[in-house]
């Protein structure tokens, strides 16, 4: 049975791995210098691409067609009246797939993150984003490891379940990029509580402000204060004396906007709209900012890799009880 699923992936598995050594060649003989970034914007932008792909193709070329290839042509009942059990069936099956499909993905994330830490380490700086949020986190560390898992094991479920290999690649494709998009927003940043911090409003606290059109021209809606470098900010919002968060501050300080135009603002009118909105500490509004610094970006991978690895394990535990119903 082991070779029987060997034969089945060795094309796929060794062509993937093959591509993979070529990537990693390519960025062996290109990380960029420390501090001097050249022509690397595009393979910094393509190697991201390809951590965030990897997993989804991976679950649909290699995890759906793994079951619905048999299911289609019947070959699986072949197999179970040849003295294997279903259970060993698909133990081999998914022992062999999914493991080679997280180590796939899981190098590329590491081979990319050796290869860009020194653009992550001075991020913010030259335009790049920090690597713990959400537009970066998904193409560095080992989480990798853990989406690829789930990819497989989701193709391999809704291949049972729909038993047909273009609607289940449709389908997996759809569910994974779902779950990918979700997680960042609704799940990531509750896998550990974020610092909380309130700020005083001061000239040298206040970064910018959030306006919003009015019948008479710009009305300040928010404050914005400066975020710790590196942090992926989840809140940075202004609160009135009560603690309630604000969306059009008072209008003692309606007139604190420049009436100038974008391009005539100088360092001394910007000095002096800090000032002016300087003044709403002494009346009790203060900044509310609620992140995850950079310093948490390895727990945060380690919590995501375990999450996405425990799901895997109830997608499996699915799978196989789905399999005693299959005819």
């Amino acid at each position: 049975m082991t070779w029987l699923a060997w034969r089945q992936l060795r094309f796929p598995l060794l062509s993937v791995y093959a591509a993979l050594a070529l990537v990693a060649l390519v960025l062996l003989l290109t990380r960029p210098d420390p501090g001097g970034f050249g022509d690397e914007e595009f393979l910094y932008r393509s190697s991201m691409l390809a951590v965030y792909a990897l997993p989804a193709v991976l679950g649909v070329f290699w995890g759906v067609p793994l079951i619905t290839r048999e299911l289609e042509t019947g070959t699986h009942n072949l197999v179970w009246n040849q003295s294997i059990t279903r259970t060993r069936w698909l133990a081999v099956k998914l022992g062999l797939g999914v493991p080679a499909a997280a180590v796939a993905a899981g190098l590329l994330g590491l081979v990319v993150t050796w290869w860009a830490d020194p653009v992550d380490a001075s991020a913010g700086d030259d335009g790049y984003d920090s690597r713990v949020t959400p537009a970066v986190f998904a193409a560095r560390g080992v989480a990798p490891f853990g989406y690829a898992a789930f990819a497989f094991v989701l193709g391999v479920a809704v291949a049972f379940l729909v038993r047909r290999t273009v609607v289940a690649m449709a389908v997996t494709l759809v569910v994974f990029a779902a779950v990918q998009v979700a997680v960042p927003f609704a799940v990531r940043p509750h896998l550990m509580p974020p610092v909380e911090e309130t700020v005083a409003l001061t000239a040298a606290t206040i970064a910018g402000v959030q306006a919003e059109p009015g019948p008479d021209g710009d009305v300040p809606g928010a404050l914005r204060v400066f975020e710790p470098d590196g942090a992926w900010v989840l809140a940075n919002e202004t609160l009135d004396p009560n603690g309630a968060v604000v969306h059009r501050l008072p209008a003692s300080v309606g007139g604190c906007l420049p009436r100038v135009p974008i391009g005539d603002i100088d360092d001394r009118v910007l000095d002096r709209m800090r000032e002016c909105f300087a003044r709403l500490s002494d009346l009790g509004y203060r900044q509310h900012l609620a992140y995850h610094p950079a310093s948490r970006f390895w727990p945060l991978q380690w919590l995501e890799l375990a999450l996405y690895l425990a799901v895997s394990a109830l997608l499996t535990w699915f799978c196989f009880r789905r399999l005693r119903h299959l005819s």
